[in-house]
């Protein structure tokens, strides 16, 4: 198979399998960050074995047809506002040298999308119901827990490395 034809079909692949993973996160509440969060491996996995381009095929192609297919919004909209896309962000991110730029932009972007989603999503996606909390405890306490996500993710993206794309 040549590579532009094994791209494709991996990108296509991926898509799916971020679909389906989609799909349990809008049926099943309780897992909702936890699965949103792990249908964004498959667009780092993209990432890996595909290139950037293929990665943002990827997130745009599991975007639409989340919000056009599966029942419950939350999921995707989450997908769509953050973890779809930080893949493709991180892998950017992560070729500039100075760690502590790196970290500065991750929290950023973390920071933009968070707002974001209060901002348009909040009653969908945190439901606080009358007692919203106090955003800077907020801002603070999403980025300390956004630092372990990053922290975690490239452990997960090192494994995939080492220890499944190496066998391609």
């Amino acid at each position: 198979m040549n590579k532009k034809t094994r791209r494709l079909t991996l990108s296509a692949l991926f898509a799916a399998f971020t679909f389906i993973s989609l799909y349990f996160a809008s049926v099943w509440p309780t897992g909702l960050f936890g699965l949103v969060a792990f249908a964004s491996l498959f667009c780092a996995a993209t990432v890996i074995e595909a290139g950037i381009a293929h990665g943002s095929l990827v997130y745009t192609v599991s975007s639409i047809l989340g919000l056009l297919m599966l029942p419950n919004k939350a999921a995707p909209l989450l997908y769509i506002f953050f973890f779809g896309y930080y893949p493709v962000v991180k892998s950017l991110i992560e070729h500039i040298n100075a760690i502590v730029l790196q970290w500065t932009l991750k929290i950023i972007v973390f920071n933009i999308s968070l707002t974001v989603i209060w901002f348009l999503f909040s009653e969908l996606v945190f439901n606080f119901g009358n007692n919203p909390p106090d955003l800077l405890l907020l801002y603070l306490g999403g980025s300390a827990v956004f630092a372990l996500f990053d922290y975690g993710y490239t452990k997960v993206i090192w494994l995939y490395i080492n220890k499944v794309a190496k066998f391609r």
